[in-house]
Formats: structure tokens, C-alpha cells, sequence
């Protein structure tokens, strides 16, 4: 096997929260809000519902082929070639989402704290940071987890406090003003965010308590859905239907806080959790295209391929967009279809096809017991 370590399901559910939320939390209001207005935080309560569909299929297929990724059993269930074929459609997937979520990290850091600072350098620092985690393999990463897991959810709700007084929960009034649909409208990019909870089956073989991996997963997906939900009602309580006008809300929210003349500018402290939410997140993409290139080209072992692999996501984070406002776009409009066809439709055929496969053999295994 590639990997010797191992990890628990508690620790694999640590990875799912940052996983989804960590870029999710920076543009979800806005995108949200631009559809669903008032209703933005009814959004992600529908958009969730495809994470926990996606879980559930995800650990379907684990159990069907316990001991192997998306990129091994696929060959079983679609055949050599068309199982080949498609787990280069995956890996080219998770390089694309690993250069798409560098891209916006380093829009959003050069954007609101370091304009002077070449977009390689901002880049380059978060790859080479990753890879160091992603050497150590997915023990280290589920170690790193639940170390820095606290750091970056317990600081968000302490920076709401101060911004208590200016909050108008009146804002969110009429509810449904026109109707479920906007809500609906406003759900399509929370749901392809939900959809990335599909990284699980990367981690389901190396599980030491598989059994416990789909109540986990159901957990992290609620969380995160608790999480969205959340920082949609501070943004719709502090800038009412202005909040689809705003690039990043909540980044401009903690930007409200002002306590005396020692305690402002706390936007630093918000930048430096949602550093290390990027770190969480980038980590998981990029071992999941890591070992499943080395599963993809039999290789003895992933190691040597981290750093090639780090300088592609490198180079198609610079590629992919020429400015924020043309991914801001992508993220709201072609991100929740491609994202969903790739970690949910797929699944779902994949799961179809293993089914079938299966009870047909069953089917002809009977009357030769018959005969017997």
C-alpha cells in the first residue's frame, strides 16, 4: 500500500470542515446573497442537503471496495481503460481545485493586506508550506488537523462580540419575500462547496475505525451547514440587502470593530485564521492529487511526486484567472455545475453501475449452486 498511515474518523471529520469551509466562508454570502437576498442564510441549509447525498454515496462506494480511492475502484467498475480515463478526469479535477483555491487565497491576501507583493511569492509560500505537510503523509495531516482545528473555529465567534451592538436582526425580515426560489437560486454554489465532502473517499481506506466514517462525515457536513448559516445572518444583520454589494462581508465586518484607540484593526487576526484554514484546505486537495497520481501510475510511493506536483498546482493557480473579479465570476456561475458533476453525478453513476455489476453476479452465481 502508498500509505501505511492511518487516521480515525473523528480526525478524517476534522478535514471536512476546513475543507468545505475555509474558502466557502469568504465568498458564500456574497454569491448567496446576490440570488437570495434576505433569505441568503436558507442557502446553505439547501445546499447542504447535496453534501450529506454525496457522503452517503461516497461511503456506498467505500463499502463495496473498502481497501481502495475513486481512482482504483473506478477501473473495477467501469473497466481498464474508461476506469483509466477517468481517474486522469479526477486528477486533472483535484489540480484544477488545487490551483483555483491558491488563486483565491493569494487575490484575497495581496487584495486587502499586501498589494505590493508578487502573486509567486504569496503562492509559492502556501505550496511549499502544504507539501511539507503532505510528505508526511495523512497521519501528519490528521495530526495537523486536530491541532490547528480549534485555532481557526473558536477565534470567528469571539471577533461577532463587538459587533453585537450593530447587528439589526430586523434585516432579515420579510422571510421569503418572493417566494423559495431565490433561496433556491442562491443554493447552487453552497451545494457544489458541499459536494467536496467527495474527498472522503480518499480517506475512507486508510480509516482504523471505518465503521464510524459515515457518522463523521454526517456530522462535519451539519457543522459546516451550521457554520454558513451563521456567518449569512451576520452579514444579512450588519449589511442588510447590501451584503451581495460587498467582495468579502465578513472580512469587511471585522473591519467594523472598533473598541477605543488599542483595540482596531482586527482584520489582521481574521487573515491570519483564514491562512490557516487555506493551509487545511490546499493540504487535503493536494494529497488527494498526490496519491492519486502515484495509484494512477502504480507507483511504490507518492513522496517523490509531491514537490513536481506542488510547482502544477503552482503554475495553473497563475494561469486559471488574470483577476479576482473574472473568478468571482467562475465561482458564482460555472464552479457549481462542473464541481457537482465531477464529486456528485459521477459518484452516483459509478455507485449505479457497482450495483447493478454486483446483483447480475449474484444472479449468476445462483443457478450454478442450483446445478451443484
Amino acid at each position: 500500500m502508498l500509505e501505511k498511515g492511518k487516521i480515525s474518523a473523528f480526525q478524517m471529520g476534522l478535514m471536512i470542515y476546513p475543507l468545505i469551509y475555509a474558502t466557502a466562508i469568504l465568498f458564500v454570502p456574497t454569491i448567496t446573497g446576490k440570488y437570495a437576498g434576505r433569505d441568503a442564510w436558507i442557502s446553505p441549509i439547501l445546499g447542504s442537503l447535496n453534501g450529506f447525498f454525496t457522503a452517503f454515496i461516497a461511503y456506498q462506494l467505500h463499502k463495496l471496495y473498502p481497501k481502495e480511492t475513486i481512482i482504483q475502484y473506478s477501473r473495477h467498475i467501469i473497466g481498464r481503460i474508461p476506469g483509466k480515463l477517468l481517474g486522469f478526469a479526477y486528477l486533472f479535477f483535484f489540480l484544477y481545485l488545487s490551483g483555483f483555491i491558491l488563486r483565491e487565497y493569494a487575490d484575497f491576501i495581496i487584495t486587502s493586506f499586501l498589494p505590493k507583493t508578487p502573486l509567486i511569492v504569496v503562492i509559492g509560500g502556501m505550496v511549499l508550506v502544504s507539501a511539507l505537510a503532505v510528505h508526511g503523509g495523512v497521519e501528519v495531516l490528521g495530526r495537523a488537523f486536530q491541532l490547528f482545528i480549534l485555532a481557526f473555529i473558536i477565534p470567528i465567534p469571539i471577533f461577532v462580540v463587538p459587533l453585537l451592538k450593530d447587528l439589526d436582526p430586523k434585516n432579515m425580515f420579510p422571510i421569503m419575500e418572493h417566494e423559495i426560489m431565490p433561496a433556491i437560486l442562491g443554493a447552487a454554489a453552497p451545494q457544489a462547496w458541499f459536494s467536496e465532502v467527495f474527498l472522503i473517499s480518499m480517506l475512507f481506506p486508510f480509516l482504523i475505525n471505518r465503521e464510524k466514517g459515515m457518522k463523521w462525515s454526517m456530522i462535519s457536513v451539519f457543522a459546516v451547514m451550521l457554520s454558513l448559516v451563521s456567518i449569512n445572518l451576520l452579514t444579512i444583520f450588519l449589511f442588510g440587502k447590501s451584503v451581495s454589494s460587498n467582495t468579502f462581508p465578513v472580512f469587511n465586518a471585522i473591519r467594523y470593530i472598533s473598541l477605543g484607540p488599542f483595540f482596531e484593526h482586527l482584520e489582521a487576526g481574521i487573515i491570519a485564521i483564514w491562512v490557516l484554514g487555506v493551509f487545511m484546505k490546499i493540504s487535503v486537495f493536494y494529497y488527494a492529487l498526490v496519491l492519486g497520481t502515484a495509484q494512477w501510475l502504480h507507483l511504490s510511493d507518492y513522496r517523490p511526486i509531491v514537490v513536481p506536483l506542488g510547482f502544477l498546482a503552482t503554475l495553473f493557480s497563475i494561469w486559471e484567472f488574470s483577476n479576482l473579479q473574472e473568478q468571482f465570476e467562475f465561482s458564482g456561475k460555472s464552479f457549481p455545475f462542473y464541481t457537482s458533476f465531477m464529486l456528485t453525478v459521477i459518484p452516483v453513476l459509478l455507485l449505479l453501475i457497482a450495483v447493478i455489476r454486483k446483483r447480475n453476479r449474484q444472479k449468476k452465481e445462483i443457478p450454478k449452486n442450483s446445478a451443484s
